[in-house]
């Protein structure tokens, strides 16, 4: 029963957020939860069991939830056309996930080359197909506590990086444009400017964390 009065309280709380222009507290826990949602969704794609120590904060709820299921679906579309891109992202550049440092240090070097031309919202979703890709990797070599690691790095890029851009579209619930239009001409734009921008995040990020290694 405490469950259910939590996760209510946190639906209202939240329906009252979108309610009104958020505060960047509020944009960055939002994001973080759409994070874990993600995360959580791709796991379960994977087929990958574990357990989630510390890992229960409340899922998504009211609004916030339909923003969840949007930026999962177009993350479906991004991830159909370039499967190889969003799986086995540590091999691919070649990283420890023994250490949070490293961890951390290549996804925020990944999060600022996706962005390094400007801010979409097909780039905002091909960085949460990223982390979400860097967390199967995590857990697969028993390093489940990295999940919440790349959680809290997305959360701070999005305050520092994402948050005045998010504001001036009221807010995460702005995704929602990119799946109004039926024209499939007009839906594919967003996927194309992701996938462009991203196409040589690897190469770089590899040069990136070179001189580090």
């Amino acid at each position: 029963m405490e469950v259910l009065r939590r996760s209510s309280v946190f639906a209202a709380e939240v329906m009252e957020v979108f309610d009104r222009s958020p505060t960047d507290k509020e944009l960055v826990s939002q994001a973080k939860a759409l994070c874990r949602d993600y995360i959580n969704s791709r796991l379960i794609q994977a087929g990958v069991s574990w357990s989630k120590p510390e890992y229960n904060a409340p899922v998504p709820g009211g609004k916030l939830a339909e923003v969840s299921t949007i930026l999962l679906r177009l993350g479906d579309e991004l991830e159909y056309i370039r499967p190889n891109v969003y799986r086995n992202i540590a091999r691919q550049l070649n990283i420890s996930l023994h250490s949070e440092t490293v961890v951390s240090d290549a996804f925020l070097a990944v999060a600022a080359q996706i962005f390094a031309a400007g801010i979409t919202w097909g780039k905002v979703v091909s960085l949460y197909a990223v982390a979400a890709g860097l967390a199967v990797d995590c857990v697969r070599h028993a390093q489940p506590a990295m999940v919440h690691t790349i959680v809290d790095c997305l959360g701070e890029f999005v305050r520092k990086t994402l948050v005045t851009w998010l504001k001036r579209r009221g807010g995460w619930a702005d995704i929602t444009k990119c799946v109004v239009n039926t024209d499939p001409n007009l839906r594919s734009h967003w996927l194309v400017a992701a996938v462009c921008s991203f196409g040589h995040f690897l190469k770089a990020i590899f040069f990136v964390l070179l001189p580090e290694r």
